[in-house]
């Protein structure tokens, strides 16, 4: 099962294994993540599961699609260069590693 470390805002850094064919969201929310709040329950429709990507990582990850770019305009603190919605990021084994923050405004 992938590994994946979250970091909340105020740097607990916790690393919990998310099962594949589940979301970055759902591991976050499931694990009781503070700041992964997931209103829709991951119907991509609020931004309360942004999360900042790790830069060594943001490549390796599908693109983001346009649905979670428009609602990633809703987010605060977003950043191009790492923002993206745990919800859109379905776990595969090649999400062993991976390492995510949630944001201080979402805290």
């Amino acid at each position: 099962m992938p590994r994946i470390t979250y970091i909340e805002h105020g740097g607990q850094s916790r690393v919990i294994d998310v099962p594949v064919g589940h979301t970055v969201m759902e591991g976050g929310r499931d694990a009781g993540i503070e700041g992964i709040v997931a209103e829709c329950g991951g119907a991509c429709a609020c931004s309360t599961c942004h999360v900042y990507v790790d830069p060594d990582w943001f490549d390796r990850l599908p693109p983001r699609e346009s649905m979670e770019e428009d609602m990633l305009d809703f987010a605060p603190g977003m950043d191009p260069d790492r923002s993206r919605l745990g919800c859109q990021l379905r776990v595969t084994p090649d999400f062993d590693g991976l390492v995510v923050t949630v944001p201080e405004e979402q805290a």
